[in-house]
């Protein structure tokens, strides 16, 4: 799962990285937690009839997915994530797989890794980053929720999928990168229905990120400084990522 992440990128990187006209000015932020505005990029109109030109546009949105049909949101519970495997089936999801396809920007995420049942030592906390730097689009799914008296809440969830081998060592899941060459693909919810990009909701390469160990510090929501993602000695270092064997096996 994704359930914290680190946006410190600044308002022209991002710009330039997901080809938008402009994005309102914002501080760096190291600890990103549900329930919290997050940035998201959605597809706009075109600007000129027949233009092929992005129109990309930047708004914030609750992290927490709602459905539009869920009456009280105190009884339902917060959706940080979604599944890829099922989320074009999911009734919380459907909607949103087929009209309101997001990209949320990112520059890394955190994640646990739980120690053996024998193994005194607490949860290892990591920065998990592009090995390149720079900025990573996490795909995502957003609705908007309308209450009782008409008021409305924009709310979205980032997909995840099954790890890869090295993330593996960390945690089962994580979330889906989209790369810049599919991201008018993944966002054109007019032309392409959710069969036909459900191809992009897979793993990232083996070598797309690098895991650094970094204190609990991150654990508190109130502690948000840049001193979250700086390394420390981890507990008990990552066990090696086991190669695929190029032999084929009888059996």
């Amino acid at each position: 799962m994704c359930g914290r992440f680190v946006l410190k990128a600044t308002p022209e990187e991002i710009a330039d990285h997901l080809d938008l006209i402009g994005v309102e000015d914002f501080p760096p932020r190291f600890n990103i937690a549900p329930t919290q505005p997050i940035l998201i990029i959605v597809e706009g109109e075109r600007q000129e009839v027949g233009s092929n030109l992005p129109n990309r546009q930047a708004m914030l949105v609750r992290w927490g997915f709602m459905p539009g049909w869920v009456k009280d949101p105190k009884t339902f519970p917060l959706l940080i994530n979604a599944r890829a495997e099922t989320a074009i089936g999911k009734a919380s999801f459907r909607a949103a797989m087929r009209h309101r396809r997001i990209l949320i920007p990112a520059s890394g995420f955190y994640e646990w890794k739980r120690p053996a049942k024998d193994d005194c030592c607490k949860l290892q906390a990591y920065y998990i980053r592009p090995k390149h730097g720079g900025i990573v689009a996490f795909a995502g799914l957003m609705e908007t929720w309308s209450s009782a008296d008409g008021s409305e809440v924009d709310t979205g969830a980032i997909l995840t999928t099954a790890a890869n081998a090295s993330m593996s060592r960390i945690h089962d899941r994580m979330p889906v990168v989209i790369a810049p060459q599919d991201f008018s693909r993944w966002l054109d919810c007019k032309t392409q229905e959710p069969r036909e990009v459900s191809s992009l909701m897979t793993a990232a390469d083996e070598d797309f990120f690098e895991m650094i160990p970094v204190s609990d510090k991150v654990n508190k929501v109130a502690n948000v400084g840049p001193d979250l993602i700086e390394p420390v000695e981890e507990t008990a270092p990552l066990a090696p990522v086991k190669e695929k064997s190029e032999q084929l096996s009888l059996f």
